[in-house]
């Protein structure tokens, strides 16, 4: 009897390590795997290197005043990585054969002497942007030296909160530029102008500057390019004397272009309200175009150029008084047109 009941147990035993009664093999089968943790740290990690590549290549559109080929500085857009150092960068994107070389549009160069270094940038409460070049900076071409200073000043102060720049080198504060001598002063702002003509300009203490914007072509990319025109002092309307100098229309042998007929004129004074100027034309204003069509670039030149001027914010065109006007897309003109946030950026 004894006998028996120990090859009963023995049995009992071997079906227990079968698992036919939740023995430890059937413990195993039904438990999760064990590298199930793993998948789901991977899957956190792919997850966080992706965001982390998305951050990385975040992009931000930024103003860069680069040289054309007949010598204009001239502010192009491009789409930079994101950084907390916007200053800094787009100098950096300034300088020849540095990151800027593979985004150069044609017929365009950097204005920064190849291997400069931005050693430093510094703001002051003021709002002037210190800037601190290596001792490249100074080799550059005589020719350039104004566009230099154009160029800097001009790319970082599409910053709201820079208003002026002071230049150093190697630390040490630069009262003239290194190559020709031209004096800089202790506030570079755009107020000291930008491509500045001064041809015909008899006495220019008897004068003060206007930006206007002309047109410019690199094979079949047409751009705008500011330029700094002296009108008299006796021109008490400031717009009026932006929209004659644009219909006068660029120097002769400058390279620039214009879309505005010799013989359109404004009719009445331009009205300002509100950031607002209303301007009534005749309707040599259409151009070579349809009637009640307004020319993209006589549109946008004068959008560019009048919101140059303190307080202008939009523009609206009327032609003898009537406002039934469409752009060459066929889009209504019974709204205001605003500045651009960015210039040359392929559409505008």
């Amino acid at each position: 009897m004894r006998r028996a009941w120990v090859i009963v147990t023995m049995f009992i035993f071997m079906l227990s390590g079968c698992g036919l009664f939740g023995g430890e093999k059937a413990t195993k089968e039904i438990d999760p795997p064990k590298d199930v943790t793993y998948v789901e740290d991977e899957r956190a990690l792919q997850e966080q290197e992706t965001a982390e590549k998305e951050k990385a290549t975040e992009t931000v559109q930024r103003e860069l005043y680069l040289i054309d080929k007949n010598g204009f500085v001239v502010p192009q857009t491009f789409a930079l990585p994101k950084t907390n150092a916007a200053a800094k960068q787009v100098l950096e994107y300034l300088v020849e054969n540095g990151p800027i070389s593979q985004l150069l549009p044609n017929g365009f160069r950097a204005v920064l002497p190849a291997d400069t270094q931005v050693l430093s940038v510094n703001l002051k409460q003021d709002g002037t942007l210190v800037i601190d070049f290596s001792k490249e900076f100074a080799n550059y071409r005589p020719e350039d030296e104004k566009r230099i200073l154009q160029a800097i000043t001009w790319t970082v102060t599409q910053f709201d909160n820079v208003k002026r720049v002071k230049i150093r080198m190697n630390g040490h504060d630069q009262n003239v530029m290194p190559v020709n001598g031209t004096p800089i002063s202790e506030e570079l702002s755009r107020d000291d102008g930008i491509n500045i003509e001064t041809n015909g300009v008899v006495d220019i203490t008897n004068t003060h500057p206007v930006i206007v914007y002309f047109l410019a072509q690199e094979g079949e990319q047409t751009y705008y390019v500011p330029v700094t025109r002296r009108v008299p002092n006796s021109e008490q309307d400031e717009l009026a004397a932006v929209v004659k100098e644009l219909i006068k229309g660029p120097s002769y042998g400058s390279g620039l272009l214009s879309d505005f007929q010799a013989d359109a004129k404004l009719l009445e004074a331009p009205k300002y309200e509100n950031g607002k100027v209303t301007l009534n034309f005749n309707e040599a204003i259409y151009g070579s175009v349809e009637k009640n069509v307004v020319s993209t670039h006589v549109l946008n030149c004068l959008v560019l150029s009048l919101t140059e001027q303190p307080g202008v914010e939009s523009v609206a065109i009327t032609v003898n008084g009537k406002a039934e006007l469409v752009d060459e897309s066929g889009k209504p003109l019974s709204e205001p047109v605003t500045r651009p946030q960015n210039v040359n950026t392929g559409s505008f």
